[in-house]
């Protein structure tokens, strides 16, 4: 019975996580409470997740990746390497990965992706390379940065913790990378290969030299006194090229009839690319809705430029009237991006579905990759830069970090990983010691440091009390005992490959933290079943939740999504062999490290 309850709570908890309209932090404490209404933790045990020293420590973690970002470190390595991006984009592209293997290798890979991203497009457009060609590598580098090191993402963090509570010790510093470099190698380079084998590129793409042809929405509407204003619709959509999708009027969307009459105020939504978004925005008797509240004299001084929503910003869901947008930025948002797979795949996504129910376009909810064209001065463009709630994609440059205490951040940052890589003293105890550092010494201020996603350290809290209960209850057994029938048939490396296969199928609807810690009872409890060393399936069990590249929704892959102009398609191109071939090479290598027998 109890039993049957803790699968039952680990399928809902499944389900949850995988249901994109739910936050992710309201699933986790929702998994918290119903570990303790069923009966299988207690509230101590249920909620000791949050108080864990791995809980606190990629929390600190965090914090210390602000620090680096603050003094500008990745930024400055950005900087070098566009100086090589004028002589040669073949270099450029595989230091900019070298670079972004390295930081990801110790730091939060979503972080290292977000520094890097602008400089990978401000690069394609100098070298005329495609973003399409370059995003899609960088997301990928950093992933499997992430196997390098045991600090590289928190997945290994939550796998050595439940490892030390089964009993098997945690996972050293380094004892990954036997395994985790050769993989980043192998995998960096073959990525490179399928993505001009698999990806190639299309017709008429160019390089980021000029603005990417993505489809913005934007209202528009007929200025007072206007010519338009009884002239057939046709004049506009004809005579000027401005694409119309629909015309508002008495609060619903109509299509557009080209021999419509045009009234006065009336407004009108444009769906087209952002020189289609400039010429409304330079049309006299026509214009942008939001271009009309800046005053006169102010708009020749203002700049556009394009931000995404990325993956931890806590905008997604709320609309711009939600979060008073021009008040908070002081800046306008012109028009906004989505992705078409996006909005082809949810109809609470498609955004002229929504403007034709009646909702106005500062109402409509944002979503994680969502683009926004937006206009002010360069002063509140370099401030928004500093906001983590969205990304700077254009060539604004950022707010000036502090570059003399770059070194110092560096020194704590390494220090900080050393001490506690080398258990000289608790790690939550050295992450907490070198965020006060970071602070204390200036390289960050404490609001700063402090604004880190919260949201990550919630579902590890939960994810450790439900790895507790499968535990506790006997659940790994049961499952385990499902799969060891296999051993007669595939032999131990054949169980171990698929056990990493449902790792990896798993961490597509779900985190890759979850996935791991859903799986780790039921493969230490299958090895011990087989009378083999345990620790060889945790490790693949880690190493495995790090190598799913089949879809965009990995944080990593989400920030490159919008501006690589990917499809969903795409990754599932590049993605499935490049996932193929990591999960070929940990069948092999995994036993090589750690071998099944114990010596």
């Amino acid at each position: 019975m109890v039993v049957t309850l803790a699968l039952g709570v680990v399928v809902v908890a499944i389900i949850l996580l995988s249901i994109d309209r739910i936050p992710t932090e309201v699933s986790s404490l929702a998994i918290v409470v119903l570990l303790v209404l069923s009966g299988l933790l207690t509230p101590r045990e249920a909620l000791s997740g949050f108080s864990s020293e791995t809980a606190i420590f990629i929390f600190t973690l965090l914090a210390l990746t602000q620090g680096l970002s603050a003094t500008g470190v990745m930024q400055l390595v950005g900087r070098r390497l566009l100086f090589i991006a004028r002589f040669s984009p073949q270099a450029f592209i595989v230091m900019l990965l070298v670079a972004v293997c390295i930081f990801s290798s110790v730091a939060s890979n979503t972080a290292v992706t977000a520094a890097f991203l602008p400089v990978a497009t401000a690069a394609s457009a100098q070298t005329k390379v495609s973003p399409r060609r370059l995003l899609m590598p960088l997301a990928f580098t950093s992933m499997l940065g992430g196997t390098i090191f045991l600090f590289g993402t928190s997945t290994n963090l939550v796998v050595s913790s439940a490892m030390e509570q089964s009993g098997l010790g945690r996972i050293g510093f380094t004892e990954l990378t036997p395994v985790g470099l050769p993989l980043a190698i192998i995998g960096i380079s073959v990525t490179l290969v399928l993505m001009r084998w698999l990806l190639p590129a299309r017709e008429g793409e160019q390089g980021a030299g000029a603005l990417p042809q993505r489809e913005y929405v934007t209202e528009a509407v007929l200025t007072p006194g206007s010519h338009l204003i009884g002239k057939e619709l046709r004049y506009v959509t004809e005579g000027l090229g401005v694409p119309v999708r629909g015309v508002v009027r008495e609060g619903a969307m109509r299509p557009p009839d080209p021999r419509g009459r045009l009234e006065a105020q009336e407004h009108l939504i444009i769906a087209g690319s952002v020189g289609d978004i400039l010429r409304v925005k330079d049309l006299r008797s026509i214009g942008l809705s939001a271009d009309l509240r800046i005053p006169e004299d102010h708009r020749h001084s203002h700049t556009l430029t394009e931000v995404s929503v990325p993956p931890t910003s806590a905008l997604a869901g709320r609309s711009l009237r939600d979060i008073r947008f021009a008040e908070r930025y002081g800046l306008v948002a012109m028009a906004i991006h989505r992705h078409p797979t996006l909005q082809g795949s949810h109809q609470h996504l498609n955004l002229l579905g929504s403007l034709a129910s009646g909702d106005a376009l500062k109402n409509i909810s944002l979503s994680v990759g969502d683009l926004l064209l937006v206009g002010g001065s360069e002063r509140r463009v370099r401030e928004l830069a500093r906001d983590e709630e969205l990304t700077v994609l254009g060539s604004v440059e950022y707010q000036r970090p502090r570059y003399r205490r770059a070194l110092l951040a560096v020194i704590i940052f390494a220090a900080t990983v050393a001490v506690a890589g080398l258990r000289l003293t608790s790690p939550a105890i050295a992450g907490l010691a070198g965020m006060l550092a970071m602070i204390a010494t200036g390289c960050v201020d404490t609001r700063t440091a402090f604004r880190v996603d919260w949201r990550v350290v919630i579902l590890i809290g939960a994810l450790l009390a439900l790895g507790q209960a499968v535990e506790k209850s006997g659940a790994g057994e049961v499952l385990a005992q499902a799969v060891l029938p296999l051993a007669g048939v595939v032999g131990p490396r054949g169980v171990l490959c698929v056990i990493m296969i449902a790792t990896i199928v798993l961490s597509v609807p779900m985190s890759n933290q979850a996935a791991a810690l859903i799986m780790l009872p039921v493969g230490i409890h299958v090895a011990m079943d087989m009378g083999l060393d345990p620790r060889a399936f945790a490790l693949g069990i880690c190493l495995a939740a790090s190598c799913s590249f089949l879809t965009p929704l990995e944080p990593s892959a989400a920030l490159v999504y919008g501006p690589g102009r990917y499809r969903f398609v795409d990754f599932l191109r590049v993605g499935t062999p490049l996932t193929v071939l990591m999960l070929v090479l940990l069948t092999f290598a995994v036993p090589l490290v750690w071998p099944f027998t114990r010596s």
